[in-house]
């Protein structure tokens, strides 16, 4: 089969590499769209859970192609996503093969089948959405009058639509792309604010009326965030943390907490949240097609990681296409 692989550090190539073999309990899927992450491109530039040679790629759609011993047969041409985390604690995309490739192999139990007609670049968004419906449980909110979002990566575009859909009344998004923030009013947000252009943060979110939030999502990964997200959150709040921050670090008063009874919340991953995400997918009133900004053929995965890489600001999801 053909695969993109992280030859070395830094370096992707196109190799014929072996199609793999599934074994017991497994499924081999013939991957038929696969989405450019930004963990992917912190992959290649290198990262430990990833040796070269390495194929990548943990945001997949594709058909199911041959079944190993134990595994359902019925599960032979079904179009399907499926949860990443393996029984041995590796992730497809990660320690294991991934969608780089035109074939993969994951655990039958981790399948979910897709409604017919859902578009495999949509369906490959189906894994950053399973991050946002965890992140939405994780919230658990009680006032649905109002909420805040920092970041306006996939992130925090699913989570826009999400707190829309949960009947939140008003939500403000703070980003720093204008093509991405015009997006998120196509998606619900009530206003949006360029960080870019606010020599106060703070004061920018307050608006003069020392406004607050029941409700705040820090999605961004940015520290500078995540102190600004406990200084507008209402007193007896909620402040869900589901950026990814590195070495980074914040300082705030503790007592910032202690008085407002803040509940800081952190959410990773997906776990428990794909049949969800899947039903949310298939749901054409739910705006996952708005996300996806550019669909490259595989053999023009360059053009596609460049593109992913660029600061372009109307540039959320790229997705390459093996069928």
């Amino acid at each position: 089969m053909k695969a993109i692989v992280l030859t070395e550090t830094g370096r992707l190539a196109m190799r014929e590499v072996p199609t793999p073999e599934p074994g017991r309990g497994e499924v081999r899927v013939r991957t038929a769209a696969c989405g450019i992450c930004a963990t992917d491109l912190e992959m290649i530039d290198g990262n430990p859970r990833v040796r070269p040679p390495a194929i990548l790629g943990h945001e997949w759609a594709g058909t199911v192609d041959a079944v190993g011993p134990g595994a359902d047969v019925g599960l032979v041409g079904r179009a399907c996503v499926a949860e990443n985390v393996l029984s041995d604690g590796g992730e497809v995309g990660f320690e294991h093969p991934g969608g780089y490739g035109e074939y993969l192999l994951t655990e039958a139990a981790n399948v979910h089948v897709l409604p017919a007609d859902l578009p495999a670049s949509v369906a490959a968004l189906i894994e950053p959405l399973a991050v946002g419906v965890r992140a939405m449980r994780r919230l658990a909110m009680t006032d649905t009058a109002s909420a805040l979002v920092f970041g306006d990566g996939p992130i925090g575009l699913l989570t826009l639509a999400l707190l829309r859909r949960a009947g939140v009344s008003s939500v403000l998004l703070v980003g720093g792309r204008p093509g991405r923030l015009r997006l998120a009013l196509v998606l619900g947000a009530a206003g949006i604010i360029n960080y870019h252009a606010a020599s106060d943060l703070v004061g920018a979110i307050e608006g003069g009326q020392a406004r607050r939030f029941p409700n705040v999502v820090e999605a961004s990964g940015s520290a500078a965030a995540m102190e600004a997200a406990l200084r507008v959150a209402s007193r007896g709040g909620r402040v869900l943390v589901v950026g990814d921050y590195g070495d980074a670090r914040a300082e705030f008063p503790w007592n910032r907490i202690l008085h407002g009874e803040l509940t800081l919340v952190g959410s990773n991953a997906s776990a428990g949240a794909w049949p969800e995400a899947v039903a949310l997918a298939g749901d054409r009133d739910f705006p996952l097609p708005c996300l996806v900004s550019a669909r490259f053929p595989a053999a023009r995965f360059a053009d596609a990681v460049d593109l992913a890489r660029s600061r372009r600001d109307d540039v959320v999801k790229v997705v390459l296409e093996w069928t």
